[in-house]
């Protein structure tokens, strides 16, 4: 059995004369037995034939981000969703430039904007290319976002020159992925059951009360835990946001909706994170008619919901993670809400400041367990959900040993 069995890497071959190694790539990640599937930039052809790579591969070669012919089968959004991992090899100072810029004027650049599957980049050009504060710069970014940077090494190039710059070798990159992509299945055979987005609670027939939560991080948090080995089911309250592959989603409305679909299915899961932003209240009464502007002012008499992750924590054997998004004294209530509902971990976010929060792409979470903490700084939710399911696995593990 190859240690990258059942793998779906996507590589992308950008325009360097470097791209004769990734020939030699695909046959380590194919003899690995991962399912291979190459993209080319217009560049990189002037340097390898895509037929080299479709007989590598044995899957077609995509060339163009508008091929009639390829988007009633596998269209850009659906390859960027198909990889467990994006790697692209060689990455050329230009191609670096772009998507540090986050521009999309190819096929294979949109598909690093529009993927939620980490990326890889070897990079390979001219030593002083490399060195140029431009590109440091790029790479600075990069790194920021999560993505992973393997290289580049040092040694004879192409223009005849010594120095860094060279990419590194097809086998080594084989064994970076390796490596990566093990460490992403610290939940193979477990289970996991998440909630995310928002609850609504009916006022009348047209009316509700509702807050801001988008649902983007406990989806992400659902495909992290995906990607490392774990059975998913989602319980989703309404968001704009499709359902992720290979992922369960019950959709869920109100506060109670979700508390009655959460305890029918909790006995099935190992590992319990509830993301969403449950509506702490609810209208006592609501109204059979749409309440008319006709009095100065409206009274309402508001019903406390079921606690959820408090009754999740009292079931023995369910390791279970909160989340506390706050606006002051973060680390204060994060700490009391993981004593007062006994859970093993939970994870707090502002919400109140100009970056992260709700609504937007990108957060930073600050988690604590009964022993210890760890922060993990502002990065897209798709990278940070990697993280914090990495710190998950970790302590579910360790709890579970001692």
């Amino acid at each position: 059995m190859g240690d990258l069995k059942d793998k779906k890497i996507l590589l992308g071959v950008s325009g360097g004369i470097a791209a004769y190694k990734s020939a030699e790539l695909v046959r380590l990640l194919t003899t690995s037995e991962a399912t291979v599937r190459v993209v080319m930039t217009p560049a990189a052809t002037q340097f390898v034939a895509p037929l080299t790579f479709q007989a590598l591969s044995n899957n077609p070669v995509r060339l163009s981000l508008l091929d009639s012919n390829e988007e009633n089968g596998m269209d850009h959004i659906h390859l960027a969703r198909w990889a467990d991992h994006i790697i692209i090899a060689p990455a050329t100072a230009d191609f670096l430039a772009k998507i540090s810029l986050g521009l999309a004027d190819d096929l294979l650049s949109t598909l690093c904007l529009a993927t939620g599957s980490p990326i890889s980049v070897a990079p390979a050009m001219n030593r002083g290319m490399w060195k140029n504060t431009a590109t440091q710069e790029n790479v600075s970014r990069l790194k920021k976002r999560g993505i992973q940077i393997l290289g580049p090494d040092s040694g004879n190039l192409a223009c005849g020159e010594t120095g860094e710059g060279r990419m590194r070798s097809p086998e080594e990159i084989c064994v970076d992925l390796k490596k990566y992509l093990n460490q992403r299945g610290g939940l193979q055979g477990n289970s996991v059951l998440v909630t995310a987005g928002p609850t609504r609670e009916a006022l009348d027939p047209v009316r509700y009360f509702s807050n801001r939560s988008s649902g983007k991080m406990g989806y992400a948090i659902a495909v992290a835990a995906k990607n490392a080995g774990a059975s998913v089911t989602l319980v989703s309250g309404p968001v704009s946001l499709l359902p992720p592959d290979g992922i369960r989603v019950i959709a869920v409305e109100s506060a109670h909706d979700m508390f009655n679909a959460v305890m029918e299915e909790i006995s099935n899961y190992q590992i319990f994170v509830g993301t969403a932003a449950v509506s702490d209240y609810k209208p006592s009464v609501v109204a059979s008619e749409k309440i008319k502007k006709d009095q100065d002012q409206l009274l309402l008499t508001l019903d406390k919901n079921p606690d959820i992750l408090a009754s999740v924590a009292k079931k023995e054997g369910i390791f279970t993670v909160g989340f506390a998004a706050e606006t002051h004294h973060l680390e204060r209530y994060a700490k009391a809400k993981l004593r007062d509902k006994q859970l093993d971990m939970i994870a707090a976010n502002w919400v109140s400041r100009d970056e992260g929060g709700f609504e937007n792409n990108e957060n930073a979470l600050q988690v604590y367990w009964p022993d210890g903490n760890s922060q993990l700084a502002m990065a897209p939710k798709t990278i940070l959900a990697d993280r914090l399911i990495e710190l998950i696995a970790e302590r579910f593990h360790a709890k579970n040993t001692t």
